[in-house]
Order: C-alpha cells, then structure tokens, then sequence
C-alpha cells in the first residue's frame, strides 16, 4: 500500500512524520530519512492495530482549494 505523509522539523529540530489517511499515526526522528523509516513502522503497526478492532484502515482525504 501507498501513503502521502508529512514531514516537518519542530521546536526541537526533531522531524515529525504524520500519515494524515491514519488519525493518530505519527512518528518522528533525529533527520527526515529517520522519520520517514519510522512512520512506515508506525503505518504498519497502525494498520494491524485498526485491523484487529474492525475498525477502517484508513480515512478519506481530498485536496481542496481554498483562495487566500
């Protein structure tokens, strides 16, 4: 399976990773090539964890456009 997922540097200067299609699953590293190992981990375990309690895999997103 694919997923989009976000990566961004915080106050820390730690890298978040979020898969936006998977409430909750979140990671993080020391360099975004971390982070990104770490949140297939996290998909992985999130998936399996939603599987066992029937709960859906995943969630819709779309992109929307909003004018600023």
């Amino acid at each position: 399976m694919k997923f989009i997922i976000t990566i961004f540097r915080d106050e820390d200067g730690m890298y978040i990773a979020e898969c936006p299609s998977i409430p909750g699953c979140i990671s993080q590293g020391k360099t975004e090539k971390e982070a990104e190992k770490n949140i297939q981990d996290a998909i992985r375990e999130c998936l399996e964890v939603r599987a066992e309690k029937g709960i859906p895999l995943t969630i819709s997103t779309r992109q929307v456009e909003v004018k600023v």
